[in-house]
């Protein structure tokens, strides 16, 4: 990054119009902060990294963009456009705005955030290894643990929407100390509170257990076993680690290498103090051993079996005093950083997440050393993970999500019926050009030795150079380039052949059920959860079959075969057959879908009436297609709009939100669309109602979270207030007119 400057400040202004979930909870008491004129944004073919310039001159060369601007939640200037009569003024008016957050590579960028347990191991593997941490960057990130510091009672969760747990508060607590922040800040002695309140921190889970005890704050022997000789077991081992979901896999594999190594940061006198400060009795008389199961209720969403815990015991009692040999663990440890290794090479040091990526950057510094190449790449891509907003600096659920939303903008426009318009074909094309710029065009090298699924022609959620594959993606992908190569006037960028290997790709990961998996198909039995570690989310040890990959899967073939109708025909019918059988059953009682990555039920269902519809199943033809329209309206409230809150995500059963929400309203009108529903009057009240929230300039403001992952963590998705409501307005457009409005 560009050399920086600056002091500890809260967040740049009192708004939060762009970024990702309901507006801060508090804002930081402090009022020092870094000039927000000063960041920018670089994008270099997708990679995304924030930039504080020190100088003047240097501010001169590279002027602030609109984009900066936005999402730094700085005034951008742009005009009030004329106020929207019709349903598709309404769209235009939001694509003008959009437009204009463009980046030169043609993709959107956005935050990503929500978890709030992903600064502390990047905080933490800096501060261990030695890593330099600009002051701009460390004032940034104090004033987002300020800005979504509970006000009330002064912790932190797992999520920004979340209560406060020992996870969120113990390790946030622990950042803001290394950071800087005195222990007698009012707002830490808050948060102190809270922690001896839940506890202390020897009630954090595994993963918050493992970090204090790498920084010195805490005893291994409080920590549950990784063993690296997991790596050592058999393929055909039913819980061997390769049948692991990826992330899982990812995460424990240098998990377990730091594990292995017990390694702890020498004391300092600040961490010596911290020992005093995160527990509710002095640190000399603690028993950690005893403590290796001890979790505060708020952060234990999935207890740990009494299957996990014996073989736990018998590894603490057992294995690793009396059966665990010098010479085994050698073997281990030299595997499992060789897997490390092909994980770094495999994505360029970008990892596949902001978890694993700093255990490898530590797995890296104890293996090779501070000076080696592979830790000075690591320190550079860590900040692939950052984003700057006007709460501060965070740290993203991955590298962004690039590709995602660049695919489902072009989706939007095209079936609104505006991608012929002349305003639209220059920014499409750059849309289109980076999307045949982040095609994967090789597999991994050894794929087979570190378990990697084909991705041939596939696209990633992010970028090329992460690297990995998720079926929905490809398929979302595959879709937009279709769509928009086949409109006269747009380049021909991606080749048949590409596209067929998109498809190669696509049809290896249908499961048995017919359904569809995120990055792999599913390896391991569902049982494998009785082994599940993480403690504060479920569903996380084996993938699982989704119906939104499932749903993406089948539109992306159906369009497919509509242009290239003689390729593998056969195979994408019996795929298809499959597919939308897993569907149909994946289907409720009441006629919704769960949805495992959006919020929750609107999104699912949103996604199954749209490939229903791919395969001719719409209302007039369905049964099953008029209960999920049932379920819908059934949801419908009193302003017109939809409104899900994330416990739906938590529980399984639909929650309403406490006010209807622009993008879950777009999805509902989209599903009924989708699926044929002959009445307009609820889509058109619907529809109203997000007109009524756009800002004169285009824009619809940030309102609440709108993602999800492993049942209980919630992610921010800020552009699909955008691209989503663009969509729902042109697809009335084009089935029932262009709706008057005003």
């Amino acid at each position: 990054m560009a050399s920086t400057t600056g002091a500890y400040s809260g967040s740049a202004n009192g708004k939060e119009p762009n970024g990702g979930a309901a507006p801060a909870r508090s804002a930081a008491s402090s009022q020092q902060k870094t000039d927000y004129s000063r960041w920018r944004l670089l994008d270099e073919r997708g990679r995304q990294t924030w930039h504080y310039l020190e100088s003047d001159e240097q501010v001169k060369e590279w002027p602030q963009t609109v984009a900066d601007r936005y999402h730094l939640g700085l005034p951008t200037n742009l005009p009030k456009l004329p106020e929207a009569r019709t349903v598709l003024d309404s769209a235009r008016n939001g694509l003008e705005y959009f437009s204009q957050l463009q980046l030169p590579p043609g993709n959107w960028a956005c935050e990503y955030g929500g978890p709030l347990f992903l600064l502390p191991g990047l905080i933490v593997s800096w501060h261990v290894t030695g890593t330099p941490i600009s002051s701009a960057v460390a004032i940034e990130i104090r004033n987002y643990l300020f800005a979504r510091q509970h006000p009330e009672d002064g912790g932190w969760g797992l999520h920004i929407e979340g209560e406060s747990s020992v996870f969120g508060t113990a390790m946030n607590y622990v950042v803001l100390r290394l950071l800087g922040v005195s222990e007698d800040h009012e707002r830490m002695i808050k948060a102190r509170a809270m922690l001896h309140k839940l506890g202390g921190a020897l009630n954090a889970p595994h993963w918050g257990k493992f970090w204090l005890s790498v920084l010195g704050i805490c005893e291994w022997d409080a920590v549950n076993p990784v063993p690296p000789e997991l790596w050592l077991l058999p393929d055909w081992v039913p819980f061997a680690p390769w049948r692991w979901w990826i992330h899982m896999r990812q995460v424990f594999l240098p998990m377990s290498y730091v594990y292995s190594k017990h390694y702890s940061h020498p004391p300092t006198p600040l961490t010596l103090q911290l020992r005093e400060e995160i527990y509710t009795q002095p640190y000399a008389t603690i028993n950690f051993a005893s403590h290796r199961n001890s979790i505060s209720p708020r952060d234990n969403y999935h207890p740990k079996t009494w299957v996990l815990n014996a073989i736990n015991w018998a590894l603490v009692n057992i294995w690793n005093p009396y059966l665990r040999t010098t010479g085994l663990v050698q073997k281990a440890e030299d595997w499992t950083f060789d897997l490390i290794q092909r994980e770094d090479e495999n994505t360029d040091f970008a990892n596949l997440g902001p978890v694993n990526a700093p255990m490898n950057l530590l797995s890296c510094y104890l293996r090779e050393g501070e000076d080696s190449y592979s830790v000075q790449r690591h320190r550079e891509r860590m900040h692939d993970f950052l984003w700057v907003k006007s709460e501060g600096m965070l740290m993203n659920g991955t590298n962004g999500l690039q590709t995602w939303d660049t695919a489902f903008l072009i989706q939007a426009v095209v079936e609104a019926g505006m991608a012929e318009e002349p305003r639209w074909r220059p920014m499409l094309t750059k849309a289109l050009e980076f999307l045949d710029d982040q095609q994967i065009r090789e597999n991994c090298r050894d794929q087979d030795i570190c378990y990697r699924q084909q991705r041939k022609g596939a696209w990633a959620f992010s970028t090329k150079d992460q690297g990995y594959t998720v079926s929905d993606c490809t398929a979302e992908a595959l879709k937009s380039v279709i769509l928009l190569q086949r409109i006269p006037g747009y380049p021909k960028l991606v080749s048949d052949q590409r596209l067929e290997d998109a498809i190669d790709t696509m049809l290896t990961m249908q499961n048995v059920s017919g359904g569809f998996a995120s990055y792999e198909k599913i390896r391991g039995s569902e049982y494998m959860e009785y082994l599940n570690a993480a403690e504060v989310f479920g569903r996380i040890m084996v993938e699982y079959d989704y119906p939104e990959c499932t749903t993406a899967v089948v539109t992306a073939l159906s369009l497919f075969g509509e242009y290239l109708p003689d390729y593998r025909s056969e195979d994408i019918r019996n795929t298809k057959e499959a597919a939308v059988k897993y569907i149909r059953e994946a289907q409720r009682s009441d006629g919704s879908w769960y949805g495992s990555w959006g919020i929750c039920f609107t999104y699912a269902g949103m996604f199954a009436l749209e490939s229903l519809a791919s395969v001719g199943e719409t209302y007039q033809t369905s049964e099953r297609v008029r209960r999920g329209c049932e379920f819908f309206l059934e949801k419908q409230m009193k302003d017109g709009g939809w409104g899900e809150s994330y416990k739906s995500c938590e529980t399984s059963v639909y929650t309403p939100h406490s006010q209807s929400q622009v993008v879950n309203t777009a999805w509902a009108c989209i599903a009924l669309m989708n699926a044929g529903f002959p009445n307009k009057a609820p889509i058109e009240k619907a529809l109203r109602m997000i007109v009524k929230r756009q800002q004169r300039n285009g824009e619809w403001l940030q309102e609440a979270i709108e993602g999800v992952f492993n049942k209980s963590c919630m992610i921010s998705y800020p552009n699909y207030k955008f691209i989503f409501p663009i969509k729902a307005l042109g697809m009335f457009a084009k089935q029932f007119g262009d709706l008057e409005i005003v």
